[in-house]
């Protein structure tokens, strides 16, 4: 689905390099969630999959075809929510009929259905519409596409706590059926239930890329009382409940829901084995 080898980006005028070899393949089928720091280049790895932005050197294929180039065989199934963005003053069924024919897969059935559940299915028009709204009629729109490879720059920004747990449930219920979808987030809380795959990048460092069934199978996430903390555990963080743990899973333990937030801080401060 997606390739990137030896990429190496840096904004003009900019003599710090976002990207300085960075080479990662993300599969097809798959939801992705792409964390890091201020600064370290999720959207612009985003924009460089779409092909908005061209690397100074390496490669990025998206769905076999390199991304700058922009083929249209590869446009029509791509569909990229950006953190910020503007709608045009114009009627939702406008912005659907100027839209809908790029995108051979498109379903109205799907649109109808998610602007039902983010409960904004009476809009008739997008001019004047909070923040909130448009981006709940633009996530709708994405996902009503029936692209194979969604992109989502920080999807939860703009929503209140209802609609964030919303976001998870449309999500979970009307992705396209073999799409692959990629979220940069810093909000992770609002969509670790959502992700199948994690990675984690940190000053052009690829720390961890790793499915969540390898992650719980190597780690185990809770709380531990000062009097059992032992050598099992690789990072802590003082909570209300005690320690907050990352540690090694041992062979006959449980697993353990994962603590994306607990896993970041771990492997940002180099604590993962």
């Amino acid at each position: 689905m997606i390739e990137i080898k030896d990429l190496h980006y840096n904004y003009a005028g900019s003599k710090y390099n976002v990207f300085d070899g960075l080479s990662v393949g993300l599969d097809n089928n798959s939801i992705y969630g792409l964390l890091g720091r201020n600064g370290t280049g999720k959207s612009t790895l985003l924009y460089l999959i779409a092909g908005l932005l061209k690397p100074k050197s390496g490669s990025v294929f998206t769905n076999g075809m390199e991304a700058r180039k922009r083929h249209p065989e590869m446009l029509r199934e791509l569909y990229m929510v950006p953190e910020e963005f503007e709608l045009p003053a114009i009627s939702l069924e406008s912005f659907i009929k100027i839209h809908e024919d790029f995108y051979p897969h498109f379903s109205r059935e799907t649109l109808e259905r998610c602007l039902s559940d983010f409960q904004v299915q009476g809009i008739r028009s997008l001019r004047n519409i909070s923040m909130g709204q448009k981006k709940k009629v633009f996530m709708s729109f994405a996902l009503a596409s029936g692209c194979e490879l969604l992109l989502m720059d920080e999807p939860t920004n703009g929503l209140d706590i209802p609609s964030k747990a919303l976001f998870r449930k449309i999500v979970a219920g009307n992705i396209p059926e073999g799409s692959t979808l990629v979220i940069s987030t810093h909000q992770v809380h609002d969509v670790e239930q959502l992700l199948d795959h994690i990675i984690i990048l940190d000053n052009c460092n690829l720390l961890i890329n790793a499915s969540t069934d390898e992650i719980v199978g190597r780690y185990e996430f809770g709380y531990r009382m000062p009097d059992q903390m032992d050598n099992n555990i690789l990072y802590a963080e003082p909570s209300l409940q005690g320690n907050a743990v990352v540690a090694l899973r041992q062979k006959d333990s449980p697993e353990t829901p994962i603590n994306v937030e607990l896993l970041f801080n771990a492997a940002i401060l180099g604590k993962l084995k």
